[in-house]
């Protein structure tokens, strides 16, 4: 059956966590599954920038009990053959502190565990892990993947966010590299997975297009955290697989 749940926990600001979530449910999607995104980034609230139309409820108000989970999900309108809903933030600030509470976690968790039972994955766009909803959402997903830029400062904050994991009981299960330039010296000796840099712009997702160096890329990270087997085509006409 492979993983169901899984949260991407950035080491910093800027890591590309949400594109990399989103291009991860559109590759799952492309397979044919259904998945659920749940922004846990409360304060930069990048899953709702995927939304057309207007945001009514969203994943803080689910949190705090004013909506349900139904409310705040929105169907990503993409070629796949599966389906995405993103349940996005998008609030004022004043929820926004309230989704913050011990007792909002609580019912986060309870709305992810809901999301499970209905979606083939959840995935959780997380920041590095500070506060009680990310806290909430580590320690209910599955796997947690870290996720850093390939860049000095990457290196630098990885055995932060690694420790942090391992002192609620919930260890990174892998560490992808983002921004990866073709032309670039920079590595991250603990990557099990490197994702290429995205010109900001591009079209969204790319993981869609077989012929993007990015697509190819994020699946094997996928087929590997998830232990599945997509069977996806790519530009060689192959099918990929572990």
């Amino acid at each position: 059956m492979g993983v169901s749940t899984l949260a991407f926990v950035g080491c910093t600001g800027g890591a590309g966590t949400t594109r990399l979530t989103v291009e991860t449910a559109a590759t799952l999607a492309r397979s044919g599954r259904s998945v659920a995104v749940v922004d846990a980034a409360f304060g930069t609230q990048g899953l709702a920038t995927y939304v057309d139309g207007r945001l009514d409820a969203d994943v803080t108000a689910v949190a705090v009990g004013d909506a349900s989970v139904d409310d705040a999900l929105f169907e990503w309108g993409i070629d796949a053959d599966g389906r995405v809903a993103l349940c996005p933030a998008h609030a004022p600030f004043e929820r926004l502190a309230r989704a913050k509470s011990a007792e909002s976690a609580q019912t986060l968790e309870q709305a992810i565990e809901e999301l499970a039972g209905r979606f083939d994955h959840v995935l959780l766009d997380v920041p590095p892990v500070a506060s009680n909803q990310t806290v909430s959402a580590v320690t209910t997903t599955q796997r947690r993947a870290l996720v850093l830029p390939a860049s000095q400062r990457g290196s630098d904050l990885l055995p932060r966010q690694q420790g942090r994991l391992r002192d609620i009981g919930a260890p990174a299960s892998a560490v992808v590299a983002t921004r990866v330039h073709r032309d670039t010296d920079e590595s991250i000796a603990d990557a099990a997975h490197t994702i290429p840099h995205i010109e900001p712009g591009t079209p969204r997702p790319l993981a869609t297009n077989p012929d993007s160096d990015v697509a190819p890329a994020v699946a094997a990270m996928t087929e590997d955290l998830f232990d599945v087997d997509l069977g996806l085509t790519f530009e060689d006409g192959s099918l990929f697989s572990r």
